[in-house]
């Protein structure tokens, strides 16, 4: 019952949300270089691979819950929702970068949202209809755990909003001021 009220709150259109961009000014040219040093410090060529004893073992229940199981965090009483710090955000499995803080908004739903990754192929976009209605999952490209949902209804430029879990993202601060 808990995931079905969560799943209703982040897919709800979000018309009376207050869209606060959190992307920085033009003075933050640095974390876009911290960015691409993450792009290319890890390939996704490297897809990894365990098994879900390896996973349970490696990750938290909260983890193992979302990221393996598909399941959802309660709004508002999450790690990274409120976070406005600047950085980079990486799947909590295996360490892809995912998200940086420059896409990062103020949803009103509770979660961690964002309008791009920093990259389409650090994402895989999945068809989800488990809950009876079409969805689209959003899942790491590395391993593929879940991360959480995109929605149509984000701020421009692209109109998105990429609706995560914060159990299943790492949160990196840019050493940068």
């Amino acid at each position: 019952m808990m995931a079905l009220l969560s799943f209703t709150a982040c897919a709800q259109e979000d018309t009376q949300a207050n869209y606060t961009a959190t992307t920085a000014s033009a003075g933050d040219e640095p974390l876009e270089q911290a960015v691409v040093e993450a792009l290319n410090s890890e390939s996704l060529q490297d897809t990894v691979v365990k098994t879900e004893a390896e996973w349970k073992k490696q990750l938290t229940p909260e983890q193992y819950y979302v990221l393996r199981q598909e399941g959802t965090e309660p709004p508002f009483r999450n790690k990274y929702n409120s976070n406005k710090k600047k950085g980079l955000y990486s799947c909590a499995a295996c360490g892809n970068p995912m998200f940086s803080s420059k896409t990062k908004f103020e949803s009103g739903t509770g979660w961690p949202s964002f309008y791009a990754p920093i990259a389409k192929e650090r994402v895989k976009e999945v068809e989800d209809r488990s809950l009876g209605e079409l969805r689209t999952e959003v899942e790491c490209a590395r391993c593929g755990s879940h991360i959480g949902h995109v929605f149509p209804d984000g701020p421009k430029p692209t109109g998105l909003r990429y609706c995560l879990n914060s159990a299943a993202l790492n949160f990196t601060e840019s050493k940068v001021n």
